[in-house]
């Protein structure tokens, strides 16, 4: 991907939706997070950890968020992953995310 240096899947796919061998173009935020579901079927559930600050005490909290990404059989991130994910544009009703590159378990 241009821009991001994000190396492009050593494996080819046959996916319609993949931003590498498809036609999914990938726009706006990226994230980076854990997978911990790959049930469905080309999809992974990606959880987002970040840090909220309470001004009351002047101290932090870690939260926590999970998204829905399409999963492309060419990456096919699994369960303990840590991903990073492109937004692109809604592909259902509870994805508008696509795994973009696997950095490792």
């Amino acid at each position: 991907m241009v821009g991001l240096g994000i190396e492009p899947p050593k494996e080819k796919c046959e996916d319609r939706n993949c931003p590498f061998h498809g036609v999914l173009s990938v726009r706006g935020r990226a994230f980076a997070g854990v997978v911990v579901s790959d049930k469905m079927l080309r999809t992974a559930t990606v959880e987002l950890e970040h840090m909220h600050k309470i001004a009351k005490y002047e101290r932090y909290e870690r939260r926590t968020s999970k998204l829905h990404a399409h999963n492309p059989p060419c990456i096919a991130a699994r369960v303990g992953d840590k991903v990073k994910l492109m937004e692109c544009r809604r592909l259902s009703k509870t994805k508008s995310f696509v795994v973009v590159q696997k950095m490792g378990a």
